[in-house]
């Protein structure tokens, strides 16, 4: 008991340091054990510390100066919104504080070693950091199941396995869309494109019963230029700090201070948000060439973050025409109590829509309005969770009032929900519950199935189209051979 209480004690030193420098060792040492230099080791180690500080800054500049606004726009519209989104920064900065966070990184590791051996996949996925978003389905799973190890464990591999699988029947429509040839290796395999087979269900319902709307799309490029600056970050940013400022009543300073807030703290967001990537970098390069080793050379797709789907206008074009619908759907969804804050652009849904849709503007944006509620519903359940344990790891974001809830409008909106149904019944043992779970991860296992199959016959649709193209290549070569002669 003594060596026990030790260890604890230790490890409760550790925790106590803050999550930015845990995580400052916790990179390090992890990094020299795969064989990082000492200098890039420590650079990783640094350069987490300052994205966790950082993060954590700009959260408290948005909490702080929208807590009183908040609290009288609740009181002067009558609107229950009460809980605060911040997006996805503080997820990131509550599971990269978390120690559980490595252990899910470890799992989703052998994971992904196990499908590759199997070939059961052929993406080795190398965005170390977003397993922050697989980290907040296993919290959120741990702390509803009493600390269920077996079942988290088991829960936090299923889902990064489709993540794996999914990446993989991705592929060729990514390289259709972003003009890759076919000796590219390059593909994503990020949480948010989970929602995809969601996507795919309404797409199909568009297919059936609207087809004739893709006759009235237009070009996203040509929109965004139109659009300019009126759709970027810092304005979107100031027009919800006026917004909340008009119905919070607040004085024509307080409303002004709220806009420029606003519109600096979601660039920031951004800013910040870029420094997470590089601080594991040299970690995740460690991994790879562990891992490529043992595969022996095998050719692999190479997993990175979303951002390689960034370049297509579409994504950013249907996030600004979102962006207000999300706000108004939040003011009159029943059961949601939350206000888009940090997570206005959705970011987290348009990728999908982009490869459901092979870029139809229209199509996103029905399908976004549609899906909307479920992004709204999945903040709103896991905001008692998120307080808490921001709470207990002493990184509640300064600004926010005692008592006061915040979430994020972030992915994996129903992985979120399946997490919380299970956690419950593995702690409860209740058989209506336990019944309940069956029957959920039956219908998301025929839906992600269902998804599959349609993803593989659009791929095999593509791969005839480029053989058909490549055909006709050759034959026009010939012809041009003869004529030569």
């Amino acid at each position: 008991m003594m060596i026990v209480d030790k260890l604890n004690e230790g490890f409760r030193f550790f925790i106590d340091l803050g999550a930015p420098a845990m995580m400052f060792f916790i990179i390090t040492i992890l990094s020299l054990c795969v064989g990082v230099s000492i200098s890039r080791s420590i650079e990783g180690g640094i350069r987490m510390a300052l994205a966790l500080t950082g993060m954590s800054a700009v959260i408290s500049l948005l909490t702080s100066a929208f807590g009183p606004a908040l609290q009288n726009f609740v009181k002067a519209t009558g609107v229950s919104l009460g809980i605060t989104d911040l997006g996805w920064a503080p997820l990131a900065v509550i599971t990269w504080g978390s120690i559980y966070t490595l252990y899910f990184a470890f799992i989703c590791l052998i994971t992904n070693f196990i499908l590759l051996i199997t070939k059961t996949t052929s993406t080795l996925n190398v965005d170390l950091f977003n397993i922050w978003n697989i980290s907040v389905l296993g919290l959120l799973i741990l702390h509803y199941s009493g600390n269920n190890m077996i079942v988290t464990t088991l829960f936090v591999a299923f889902i990064y396995a489709l993540m794996l699988i999914n990446s993989d029947v991705m592929k060729p429509t990514i390289n259709e869309l972003l003009d890759y040839d076919q000796t590219n290796i390059t593909t994503t395999a990020h949480p948010s494109l989970l929602v995809a087979p969601v996507a795919m269900v309404f797409n199909k319902v568009i297919d059936k019963f609207l087809p004739f709307i893709d006759k009235f799309d237009f070009n996203a490029e040509t929109l965004n230029k139109k659009i300019g600056f009126w759709g970027s970050k810092f304005a979107i940013g100031a027009y919800l700090g006026i917004f909340i400022g008009l119905l919070g009543q607040q004085s024509l300073k307080d409303t002004f201070a709220l806009a420029f807030t606003a519109g600096v703290s979601l660039e920031l967001f951004a800013f910040v948000g870029g420094w997470f990537a590089p601080a594991i970098d040299p970690l995740s390069d460690g991994i790879t060439k562990m891992m490529s080793k043992r595969l022996r050379g095998r050719k692999l797709l190479i997993a990175i973050d979303w951002p390689i789907l960034a370049p297509r206008a579409e994504v950013w074009a249907v996030a600004n025409i979102l962006a207000p619908i999300l706000l108004v759907e939040a003011m009159f969804l029943p059961g949601n109590h939350v206000l888009p804050l940090g997570g206005i652009l959705l970011t987290v849904l348009t990728p999908a829509l982009l490869i459901v849709t092979r870029g139809k503007v229209i199509r996103m944006t029905i399908i976004g309005t549609v899906m909307i509620p479920l992004f709204l519903w999945g903040a709103t359940l896991i905001a008692k969770f998120l307080t808490s344990a921001s709470i207990a790891m002493h990184s509640f974001p300064a600004g926010l009032s005692k008592g006061a809830l915040f979430s994020s409008v972030d992915s994996d909106p129903i992985e979120k929900m399946l997490a919380i149904l299970f956690g419950k019944a593995a702690n409860t043992l209740d058989l209506k519950l336990i019944a309940f779970s069956i029957l959920a991860l039956a219908g998301y296992i025929l839906l992600f199935a269902w998804y599959h199959q349609q993803m593989r016959k659009r791929n095999a649709a593509i791969k005839e189209t480029i053989q058909a193209q490549s055909d006709q290549n050759q034959s026009s070569n010939v012809k041009k051979v003869f004529k030569a002669e």
